[in-house]
């Protein structure tokens, strides 16, 4: 395993993570590791030792829910121009596998299977989060160009048009 996968925040506040598309307030905007639903990005904290959304004083709490609105509207405006299949965003914070801070912004798609399209993300074989063909790779770098450009939008960082 990759020394950033180990140690997903350090190396993002190192610059040493590479799926960081953004800096956002008290948090890091990646795309996940698969990419079988296009697009996929999760928010993670920038605090290491922050284990729950609990664990933040107030303000840091809506920082970090704010910039998980703006991520969702990131995926969500470049996966509907990606996809015409696009039908909306699920947003979640869960923590039951890593432990840290981070929420997950999963795009969904009416080309899913019929008996998942209307269902969580998990309920999807284990098998689908391990397949190599969707991992995350140069052929999803326009999709994450598109979100990082609506991210630093959004940040204002760039004009709108």
């Amino acid at each position: 395993m990759s020394g950033w996968r180990q140690d997903r925040i350090g190396s993002a506040l190192r610059g040493e993570n590479p799926t960081v598309m953004a800096r956002l307030p008290g948090s890091f905007a990646v795309m996940g590791d698969p990419q079988w639903l296009p697009g996929y990005s999760v928010l993670l904290t920038d605090d290491p030792g922050v284990e729950r959304l609990s664990g933040l004083p107030r303000q840091r709490r809506l920082e970090f829910l704010e910039s998980m609105a703006v991520l969702g509207q990131a995926v969500e405006d470049a996966c509907a121009e990606a996809d015409r299949s696009f039908r909306r965003i699920n947003l979640e914070i869960l923590g039951n596998a890593d432990a840290f801070l981070h929420a997950h912004v999963w795009p969904r798609y009416e080309w899913e299977p019929p008996e998942l399209v209307h269902r969580p993300v998990w309920l999807y074989t284990a098998e689908r989060w391990q397949d190599p063909q969707s991992a995350l790779g140069s052929k999803h770098d326009s999709l994450r160009a598109a979100i990082t450009d609506r991210l630093l939008v959004a940040g204002g960082w760039l004009p709108e048009d």
